[in-house]
């Protein structure tokens, strides 16, 4: 579907409108293709049909917290190899490894910079290309 060939499927899940706008534009600057959605309810539902390589998680939401659906993702037989980076206005080390129990590769605290987060789809996005 994106034609870019450099381009990674990235799924960002925050409540923020501020944060996943932002992220929007970083990462359609580095030429990904971008999936938005404001909860992991939200979230579960796009990822059939989008196929992400790289998901952004925030954990602090309504409803279903990113631990919560970072889990459920984890569990699904389909999508558990596709990465996800829990996003965090905290820099806690139970955070982190809260995240790592249920299976986030890392972590991000917000605000997170153009830099880190197109170095985290560098890292983590480009292995799962082509996987589903």
């Amino acid at each position: 579907m994106s034609s870019t060939g450099s381009g990674c499927k990235v799924l960002v899940i925050d409540d923020s409108n501020t944060i996943r706008r932002s992220a929007e534009i970083f990462l359609k600057q580095g030429n990904h293709e971008v999936m938005l959605a404001e909860d992991g309810f939200d979230a579960l539902s796009k990822i059939a049909e989008f196929h992400p390589n790289i998901i952004f998680c925030d954990i602090l939401m309504p409803r279903l917290d990113g631990y919560q659906t970072c889990a459920i993702i984890k569990k699904n037989v389909n999508f558990s190899s596709v990465p996800v980076v829990m996003l965090s206005s905290k820099d806690g080390v139970f955070d982190k490894a809260r995240g790592r129990m249920v299976g986030s590769q890392d972590y991000l605290t917000k605000p997170f910079t153009k830099d880190q987060l197109l170095q985290a789809v560098r890292q983590f996005g480009s292995s799962n290309q082509g996987v589903l």
